[in-house]
């Protein structure tokens, strides 16, 4: 027998594999923690917006569902409207379509915009590591275009179809409009906010200490990578890095226009400018657009939703979706 390996004590379950410090923690044994308060509230009618939510199960194997969301002005005016179809982020393992932060945004959004907003409540990392939450907003588009809900095929626009998302949202966002063209279709837009694309050699100011813990961010930032996909091939993935050599090219890119936004103080500022250029120069025969919040940081606009620079980020938002 081997002495040193007979006197190494045995792995114990409970020993910490992964954590995101104030997120989540997983545990050897596949124990799950999720240390982010989440306050989930039903589907309403909101009488600050009069925006009318509802609870939809697209797959009752999987558990796939969304969260319906519907203007006043869609029983107002004789046009049908954009629907977009929204993933909410959390680092692809916390937050739901019902997590009240992300609610009250759609919530928001669905009533300066006048859409129709759908609200992917897909399966969370690690229990479910990708590509689950690819596969499931994948399905809830196809789900869309089906129009079996009396909400889409009555006051939905399909010719204006919409995919936004949030930091890993925007990553799924990313990844479904890539399938979107490999299928040989196009939606009308894409909006990026704040998107969780990475790689392995840092660029930027990633990494760098400023006084904010980015040096542990990076190292987070690879971790929570490696943790929700156990698939990948590093991080140089095409899923988490689409401008890594080798990576399918962006020309392909199954959308009419692009909407990317940063925030000036996020780590992952660099990653979202690096895709806008990389987009134009790639071929692509869409319209880009490009949007940085200065002095604001990672999604800001869910914890400040009053201040001047979320007003502004909303407002074009707005624009971008009725655009024309």
């Amino acid at each position: 027998m081997n002495s040193a390996a007979a006197s190494s004590p045995p792995a114990d379950s409970d020993d910490v594999v992964f954590e995101l410090p104030g997120s989540i923690r997983l545990y050897r044994s596949g124990r799950v923690e999720r240390l982010y308060p989440d306050d989930l509230v039903p589907p309403s009618h909101d009488p600050t917006t009069g925006v009318q939510s509802k609870d939809i199960t697209i797959n009752p194997i999987t558990g796939l569902s969304a969260r319906l969301y519907l203007p006043p002005s869609a029983t107002s005016i004789p046009k049908k409207l954009p629907v977009l179809l929204t993933i909410h982020g959390g680092g692809f393992c916390l937050i739901r379509s019902s997590s009240s932060i992300y609610h009250n945004y759609i919530n928001s959004l669905t009533a300066k915009a006048g859409i129709l907003s759908v609200s992917v409540d897909y399966r969370l990392a690690p229990e479910n590591p990708l590509p689950a939450a690819y596969d499931d907003c994948w399905e809830a588009l196809e789900w869309v275009f089906a129009a079996d809900d009396p909400w889409i095929s009555k006051f939905g626009d399909l010719e204006s179809v919409f995919i936004a998302g949030e930091s890993a949202g925007g990553n799924i966002a990313h990844n479904v409009g890539m399938r979107v063209g490999r299928e040989g279709k196009k939606v009308e837009g894409l909006v990026l906010v704040h998107t969780y694309f990475w790689g392995k050699d840092r660029i930027g100011n990633e990494g760098l200490e400023t006084g904010k813990g980015e040096s542990r961010k990076a190292e987070n930032a690879n971790a929570l990578w490696l943790t929700v996909c156990p698939e990948t091939t590093g991080l140089d993935d095409p899923r988490i890095n689409p401008v890594a050599v080798g990576a399918p090219s962006l020309a392909t890119l199954g959308c009419r226009r692009v909407l990317v936004c940063v925030a000036e103080l996020d780590m992952l500022r660099e990653r979202g400018r690096v895709y806008y250029e990389k987009l134009k120069e790639s071929g692509w025969e869409g319209e880009a657009e490009f949007l940085e919040s200065e002095g604001e940081d990672h999604c800001f606009f869910f914890m400040k939703p009053g201040s001047l620079k979320a007003e502004e980020f909303m407002k074009r938002m707005v624009s971008f979706l009725n655009k024309s």
